[in-house]
């Protein structure tokens, strides 16, 4: 392993600017989000050392966590699991073999701005860069959302896409996170896809009901209820004290508005590498309405290699997860291999 200074990355997109008389309460919420580390180590009453190295890694990627989020960490534990996945540190300059800046492909998948054709039957578009949350070990932390943005077209490209392939059943909307949209554009874009006779299927990966549960209003809910056609709904939950009341209210209004509701996690280290606490997630996601879908190996981005647990010990965990749990809450072990045709289980 070499340690070696990289160049500052872009900037990430923040979520899109609101007229303040205007803005929803989630808008000012999101836009409130902490992006300085010294605020993030004074209000967790954190050791000041860990200043300097959080300064360096977030010249790389940008630190950006909201307080209701902040609010479930444990004061003064540096190892908190949810403060690791957001607290910067110098281990990401660590430069590791096989860790790269496209983990998964997305580059050579793109087939119009922003949106991707990997896997039949179905396409992703990457909404925006924006997020509410800045997720240490995010696989598309080097994304060039600059470049590959869809929104700059009104999704013009992307729709027309879609709509001259008819074997295109279903429309993933990820990012970033796509609900740090307004919801006024996220309706017109269901909308337009809903014009598209051949797509059956709306899927939204967002870890925005998770981080900022206050993003689950009225607005959300009347272009997200089932209509023309299906919508599921991915979000990204690691760990079960994320899971707390608010966000549990949250998923059963959109449970309650008929929105199917699925969860992927992450298996990280220091955070939910223990058959306890993945066993205690899947209970508590079952509690809320919640399936458990995918439990991915790390996705191996260039910055977060201090995430990575081996694949012997996470096969280890999921045999652990399966003793201990029925099978309909046991999530599937995967990672995603570029250039195959879909999500490659681990096995042995």
């Amino acid at each position: 392993m070499i340690t070696r200074t990289l160049p500052a990355r872009q900037v990430p997109p923040q979520p899109e600017p609101s007229n303040p008389g205007r803005a929803r309460p989630w808008q000012r919420l999101q836009a409130a989000a902490i992006t300085d580390p010294e605020v993030l180590i004074r209000r967790l009453g954190l050791d000041p050392a860990l200043l300097p190295a959080a300064r360096r890694a977030a010249e790389l990627f940008r630190l950006r966590v909201p307080d209701g989020y902040l609010a479930r960490m444990r004061p003064g534990d540096p190892n908190d699991p949810l403060l690791r996945q957001v607290l910067p540190l110098d281990a990401e300059y660590r430069d590791v073999p096989g860790f790269v800046e496209d983990p998964v492909g997305d580059g050579a998948a793109m087939v119009a701005p922003g949106l991707l054709h990997k896997y039949r039957g179905r396409v992703l578009l990457v909404t925006t860069g924006a997020c509410a949350v800045h997720c240490r070990y995010c696989f598309r932390r080097h994304f060039p959302y600059g470049e590959a943005n869809p929104a700059r077209g009104e999704w013009q490209a992307a729709l027309d896409y879609i709509a001259g392939d008819d074997s295109i059943h279903e429309v993933i909307l990820s990012g970033g996170d796509p609900l740090s949209l307004s919801d006024e554009r996220l309706s017109g874009l269901a909308g337009a896809l809903g014009e598209i006779p051949h797509v059956r299927r709306l899927r939204v990966h967002s870890r925005q009901p998770v981080i900022l549960p206050e993003r689950v209003d009225e607005d959300l809910l009347a272009w997200l209820r089932p209509g023309r056609f299906q919508t599921v709904l991915v979000i990204h939950a690691n760990h079960a004290r994320e899971i707390h009341w608010p966000v549990r209210e949250a998923l059963a209004r959109l449970a309650r508005a008929g929105v199917s509701l699925l969860n992927q996690s992450v298996l990280l280290r220091g955070v939910n590498d223990d058959v306890d606490t993945l066993a205690d997630l899947s209970e508590t996601l079952s509690a809320t309405g919640v399936m458990p879908y995918y439990l991915h190996q790390l996705d191996p981005v260039r910055g977060a290699s201090h995430f990575q647990v081996d694949d012997d010990r996470a096969l280890r965990l999921h045999h652990g997860l399966r003793a201990r749990l029925p099978g309909y809450l046991v999530p599937r072990l995967v990672r995603e291999i570029p250039g195959q045709d879909a999500k490659s289980p681990l096995s042995g």
